[in-house]
């Protein structure tokens, strides 16, 4: 290697890194424990050493540029390694411990995490986990997760993916509400029923004909964009809408509402940004899971899908 072409101080790249992570200023000083000026100077002096602009300052906080993220990657190896230089020479260097951060859709945040994240708490103290439920998709490489739990493969080069057993849905209301709309026996009986959508139903309704339902926007007078706020008013009949098989054939009082259709399958992926090789407690967390929702077979795995 040669030294000779280092020519920045870690103290002012540590600097940019947790600026990057923080998302401001005056957050990554609190982290650092030093003042915002202090911080601002290392910042900028380490914007001179490399020669890029790294932050562009979008309202209140920053936002890193195309180079200032391609660049931060690097020095997070630095961090890392450093970190693990430290706790070597405290003696710690066999405990895993930070943060480590999920992102899941609403329904397998709400129902399919809590045991598993309960397990690894107990097997893991040291790890903090935070879970992030949404239907949105994280952008991993900006670092909003650490790991995802997506429905859907992912495109992203830069990612490192492993293929899960996938879910089924159905189509679901309280067996109160069938008998109130006669107990459909068929798909054009079930027409009757109001159905939950959500804001942008297009695919939705597009599946369900595909699987023999001829249902049309008409069909759907409720809208609701959070899918634990829609199945509380399945179970409270306040029409039929769809939900993990898993999840709903486990709700007393709640019934499929079209049995003689076929279930949607979706795939489920594992993913993580490619600083799951550099990092043990990120690793450790992601296996963890991968086992938990009982993974599929080994090659389903990708170095970088």
């Amino acid at each position: 290697m040669d030294w000779r072409s280092v020519k920045f101080d870690w103290n002012r790249a540590r600097a940019f890194l947790v600026t990057a992570e923080e998302g401001s200023l005056s957050a990554a000083a609190r982290a650092l424990g030093m003042a915002q000026p202090t911080l601002g100077r290392q910042v900028r002096a380490f914007e001179e050493e490399v020669g890029v602009l790294l932050f562009e300052r979008i309202g209140n906080g920053l936002k890193l540029t195309s180079s200032g993220l391609e660049l931060v990657e690097h020095v997070r190896a630095m961090g890392e390694a450093a970190g693990r230089v430290s706790l070597t020479a405290s003696g710690q260097s066999q405990q895993v411990e930070g943060l480590v951060c999920i992102t899941a859709t609403e329904v397998t945040a709400a129902f399919v995490l809590p045991p598993i994240v309960a397990k690894l708490r107990a097997a893991e103290p040291g790890i903090t986990v935070e879970v992030v439920a949404t239907n949105n998709v994280s952008d991993l490489r900006r670092r909003e997760a650490d790991i995802a739990i997506r429905a859907g493969r992912p495109t992203d080069p830069d990612l490192i993916a492993r293929k899960l057993r996938g879910h089924s849905l159905s189509l679901y209301a309280s067996e109160s509400y069938l008998e109130q709309i006669g107990n459909p026996q068929t798909s054009d009986e079930l027409l009757r029923a109001e159905f939950l959508g959500f804001e942008q139903s297009e695919q939705y309704i597009d599946g369900l004909n595909q699987l023999g339902l001829k249902v049309t926007s008409q069909h759907f007078p409720i809208i609701c964009s959070n899918h634990i706020v829609q199945w509380q008013m399945v179970k409270q009949g306040v029409g039929v809408g769809v939900m993990l098989s898993q999840v709903a054939d486990a709700e007393p009082g709640v019934q499929q509402a079209a049995p003689w259709l076929p279930a949607f399958e979706i795939e489920v992926w594992l993913v993580a940004h490619r600083e799951l090789n550099t990092s043990r407690r990120v690793r450790l967390v992601f296996d963890f899971l991968a086992k938990e929702l009982e993974n599929t077979s080994p090659e389903s795995e990708a170095s970088r899908e």
